[in-house]
């Protein structure tokens, strides 16, 4: 029986101010960060499509690994879709800002 271990959204580290305004370019920025997480997320939603395959396919035969699998592809679709709403809010209250 394998497990398979749940991996958290890892968050980039904080880095403090740049004393060179070329060693900001080499830093992960928010783009970056996004990307991976979207990543991970489509990762999660592929590995739980395979898990489910290869229990309809009788190559996994516990339910429970299916189960988990499907669950934290589940979970992460809903944290991604949530992450996007906050920035689409964001993004309109700071378009509704007078200047």
């Amino acid at each position: 029986m394998q497990v398979l271990p749940v991996s958290p959204l890892t968050l980039a580290p904080t880095v403090s101010q740049p004393t060179k305004p070329d060693a900001a370019a080499g830093a992960p920025g928010f783009g970056r960060m996004l990307a991976r997480a979207l990543e991970e997320v489509n990762n999660a939603q592929v590995r739980a499509d395979r898990v489910g395959l290869d229990f309809l396919t009788g190559r996994v035969q516990e339910l429970h690994q299916v189960t988990i699998a499907m669950e934290e592809a589940r979970i992460m679709m809903s944290l991604a879709v949530e992450v996007r709403n906050k920035i689409v809010e964001a993004y309109q209250e700071i378009s509704r800002m007078q200047v």
